[in-house]
């Protein structure tokens, strides 16, 4: 007998946010996807979104997250950019971020201030992916 929950529908709530769907991180290991509903307060500089992140014991996304958020979640973010949790790697000076207008990505200095949402990443073995959506 299977006793794993199912994933909900893209969208819907899931562990204290919103459902995105799986992606897989840099090792292959797929993970469900969730974007919670904290929102900072004013735009933050990337090292502080970091923190602000953690604080909530998630993540600022990666950049691939962020262009799965940016082509299913998007009604769920104001259309300007968001920091991403990778720094650009030419230059430490600098982070990428997310544009949640038109779907861009580009690289911002990390002491600009931005928006940033919080993303946590759910090991699959507690659901069914077989019956997700």
């Amino acid at each position: 007998m299977n006793t794993a929950t199912p994933l909900p529908a893209v969208g819907q709530p899931l562990a204290g946010g919103i459902y995105a769907g799986i992606t897989t991180g840099t090792d292959g290991t797929p993970y469900a996807l969730v974007l919670l509903a904290d929102k900072p307060a004013k735009a933050l500089t990337w090292s502080a979104a970091c923190k602000w992140a953690a604080g909530l014991k998630a993540d600022l996304p990666t950049r691939p997250e962020s262009a799965l958020l940016f082509a299913l979640l998007k009604a769920q973010f104001e259309e300007a950019w968001h920091w991403t949790s990778e720094e650009h790697a030419f230059d430490s000076s600098y982070a990428w971020s997310q544009y949640f207008l038109n779907g861009n990505q580009d690289s911002s200095h990390q002491r600009y201030a931005g928006r940033a949402r919080a993303v946590r990443k759910l090991p699959l073995q507690s659901f069914n992916p077989s019956v997700a959506s």
